[in-house]
């Protein structure tokens, strides 16, 4: 069972294995076509393309009027049904890859782990990796298959806007933010309108946990640089701006032997849209 992380060269020897489901979530935050036709254009055989946006996410604003952040997340139900709809079994092995460090395939892998799949690890290093040991991808879209997934307890926690509000006063859980560092501080208006961070919120951006070749760090490495930022990490809290490359930090975590920080997956996408939060720069 891969849990976390798995090599090109592993995958290449299951590629046809029939309970393994690949997905890929290949996307770009400022064109969201982009991901599909990346897709199209060759993708990983026998793998399915698992959009952010529609799969991955609910609508913005709640029933109650209320604005949830840009990629809240859909009800169970909803991503079980998804899940079903890609072939996923509770037996299923899911292998999840993009081609941007995981900086997408940790919202799935920590999607999965929310409705309690444990079997589920990010392809190290993505597509690129992929090509990078001579592997072949093509553009044959795979048949449609049915799943028999059913929701188990769930392997992650999260915290809401509430509980990070009383977080403040209390410093009682480290919080950690994983947006570039510009967009840290408020410096970035293009992708964040309103500019900087919750209160006592530390940076530890997300490409921090990749080597220079897009793989992650030893788990060694992750655990020492971890260890500095969060303590102990089962009263940790991640986000980010919409609660998807939070999901890389959590995945780093995980690598490291760091278990049960929670995610915030409204992150600051929810937390600026009401002027009444507090707000550092």
């Amino acid at each position: 069972m891969y849990t976390t992380l798995i090599s090109a060269t592993e995958l290449a020897t299951h590629i046809n294995d029939q309970n393994w489901v690949v997905l890929d979530c290949r996307h770009d935050l400022m064109d969201a076509n982009v991901g599909q036709a990346a897709y199209d254009l060759g993708h990983i055989p026998g793998a399915q393309f698992v959009h952010l946006d529609q799969r991955l996410s609910a609508a913005k604003v709640g029933p109650d009027g209320v604005f949830r952040g840009r990629h809240p997340l859909p009800e169970k139900a909803d991503f079980i049904a998804t899940l079903q709809a890609l072939g996923v079994n509770n037996d299923s092995q899911v292998i999840v890859y993009d081609a941007h460090g995981g900086m997408f395939a940790a919202r799935l892998w920590w999607m999965l782990r929310w409705v309690g799949h444990r079997a589920v690890a990010v392809l190290d290093g993505g597509l690129p990796a992929w090509l990078a040991a001579e592997q072949q991808v093509t553009t044959e879209v795979p048949a449609a298959r049915n799943g028999g997934f059913a929701e188990r307890d769930s392997l992650v926690h999260t915290v809401d806007v509430i509980q990070v509000l009383g977080n403040i006063s209390s410093a009682a859980k480290p919080l950690v933010d994983a947006r570039a560092a510009d967009r840290f501080r408020g410096e970035n208006e293009t992708i964040d309108p309103v500019g900087g961070h919750i209160p006592g919120a530390k940076n530890r951006f997300f490409k921090d946990n990749l080597q220079a070749d897009g793989r992650f760090k030893a788990a060694d490495q992750l655990l020492q640089e971890w260890s500095a930022v969060v303590g102990d990490s089962s009263h940790a809290i991640m986000q980010c701006g919409s609660g998807v490359t939070a999901c890389h930090n959590l995945l780093a975590l995980e690598v490291a032997g760091l278990h049960g920080a929670a995610l915030y997956p409204g992150s600051w996408s929810e937390w600026c849209a009401d002027a009444s939060r507090p707000v550092e720069r």
